[in-house]
């Protein structure tokens, strides 16, 4: 499918690696203007920055600032925004284990994170009167899992975010969705303070074990790649699917059954 996106300007949250530097790819290779945003520069979008499409920016979106920082550097009207930053603690202390430092932490990164760029980013899209916005949410805000019990529930919150707004603003032209990955293999499963490996830790099993006891719960018996993920989001921001709004799309290779 060629989607074309020359002259829309695109904000992407956590778009250094992972899922986020997938979606920055495929926004300016399909002619977007990306500034994208994280803690710390990678190597893969510094070389997308020397090209001169794509604009870094080094701003933390745990800081209630952070956001709004980010979606500043894009100028006056954005276009499409890609909430993806995101991370996940394993908790394989259960439930007290969990500091309120621990829920204040996930709460603001899987959470607010999206709720104050999109604070920051709707004005100018209400004004044109259209706009984009998906949100990077998870499996599990459907399927909660105590081993990510935190992370679980502020993707539940980031869900039911996405919906409600979905119906605010939609007959105003913006259109919001959400895509709700499994297991993906980016650092925040596989990097070594990853999942796997923080249960590796805790349990004395392989971390390749763990992981490849993750991937067998899917009908497919591997983890998505972080390119899939990002050829869904890059689908949803296009004018082909200008009719879809307040859903959610799945991409887990069938760990979640659905009939």
């Amino acid at each position: 499918m060629d989607i074309d996106l020359a002259g829309r300007t695109a904000v992407v949250t956590g778009g250094s690696k992972g899922i986020g530097l997938a979606v920055v790819r495929n926004l300016a290779g399909s002619g977007a203007r990306v500034i994208a945003g994280a803690n710390n520069p990678s190597p893969e979008i510094e070389a997308l920055a020397r090209d001169g499409q794509v604009t870094f920016v080094e701003t933390d979106l745990a800081d209630p600032d952070g956001p709004a920082r980010l979606v500043a550097a894009a100028g006056d009207r954005v276009h499409i925004l890609v909430n993806n930053v995101g991370s996940a603690r394993a908790r394989p202390g259960g439930f007290l284990s969990i500091t309120d430092d621990d829920w204040a932490a996930s709460l603001t990164l899987n959470l607010m994170a999206a709720v104050r760029a999109t604070r920051a980013a709707l004005p100018g899209m209400l004004a044109a009167g259209a706009g984009v916005v998906v949100m990077t949410c998870s499996v599990n805000a459907r399927l909660p899992d105590p081993a990510v019990l935190d992370y679980s529930a502020a993707k539940a919150g980031l869900a039911g975010f996405a919906k409600a707004l979905s119906k605010e603003v939609g007959p105003r032209g913006i259109r919001v969705n959400t895509v709700s990955p499994g297991p993906v293999a980016t650092d925040l499963w596989l990097g070594s303070d990853g999942v796997a490996a923080t249960v590796s830790h805790a349990t004395g099993a392989k971390a390749s074990d763990v992981q490849s006891q993750a991937a067998a719960q899917s009908v497919t018996g591997r983890f998505s790649q972080p390119a899939e993920v990002a050829d869904l989001i890059l689908y949803l921001v296009s004018d082909q699917a200008a009719n879809i709004t307040g859903s959610d799309f799945t991409i887990d290779g069938g760990l979640i059954p659905t009939w």
